[in-house]
Order: structure tokens, then C-alpha cells, then sequence
């Protein structure tokens, strides 16, 4: 269904993919970008249990916006092995304006179809979204 807002749609598979880094932890992160000329969110990347943050940050590109999702472990100060799953909205400043309007306006909507999103950041640059935020936001 697309969105009134944008007109955009949410291909099935990144709501599948979703739920399999939710439910099984199939991956670490996935990696979606909106396909302007089909008005679709599709599956860009899917990361590897294995792979790491700095995996996943080198997989956004320098100049254009992206969505993602990140599992991130931690350990709690109780000595809690957690889990937290990051939506992150990827828009720098370097990319086209319309990319950055078009990305903003049908976010919201996207976020709802990923249920069980638990920290959400905004990073238009590296510096941004560091490990040591994602560690800050997460406890």
C-alpha cells in the first residue's frame, strides 16, 4: 500500500527480512534503499550474523540516503547479555535534496511497517552514528 504522504511502497521481502533478523537473528543488519523510479522500499543488503558495525556503516554510501536496521549486542552494567534493534535513518549531506525530502516524508510510515524497532537515530554523518552513541542509546 503506498503512502499517502510520499506515495511510496513497501516491497514484502523487506518486512520478511525484518522479521527474520527480529525473530530468528538471521542477520546482523539490513540495508534498504527506495527504488524512485518503481515509488518502492526494497532490500539493499542483508549482513551476515558475523558481521560487525563497522561492516554495516561501510555499507551505507557516502552520498546517498539509505534506511537500516541494526541489531546491536551489549552488555548491561548488571552484566545482561541485550539486544537492541536500531532503525536508522542515513541522509547525508552530501546527497541529492529530492533523495533527502523523498526518504524524510515516507519514513515515518516504513518505521510502522518494522514492528518491534527499538532505538531510532537520524545520522547525515559518520560521526553520528559511532559506536559509542549506538552503545549511549542502547543502555
Amino acid at each position: 500500500m503506498a503512502n499517502s504522504a510520499s506515495g511510496m511502497a513497501v516491497h514484502d521481502d523487506c518486512k520478511l527480512r525484518f522479521l527474520e533478523l527480529k525473530a530468528k537473528r538471521n542477520y546482523r543488519f539490513i540495508v534498504f534503499k527506495i527504488e524512485e523510479k518503481i515509488q518502492q522500499v526494497t532490500v539493499e543488503r542483508l549482513g551476515l550474523p558475523d558481521e560487525t558495525y563497522d561492516d554495516f556503516t561501510a555499507s551505507l554510501p557516502p552520498n546517498e540516503c539509505r534506511y537500516a536496521v541494526f541489531d546491536f549486542d551489549f552488555v548491561t552494567d548488571e552484566n545482561c547479555q541485550k539486544s537492541k534493534i536500531f532503525f536508522i535513518a542515513w541522509s547525508p549531506d552530501t546527497s541529492r535534496v529530492r533523495s533527502k525530502m523523498l526518504y524524510a516524508s515516507s519514513k515515518d510510515r516504513f518505521k510502522r511497517e518494522l514492528d518491534g524497532i527499538q532505538v531510532e537515530l537520524q545520522a547525515t554523518d559518520p560521526s553520528e552514528m559511532s559506536i559509542d552513541i549506538i552503545k549511549s542509546r542502547a543502555l
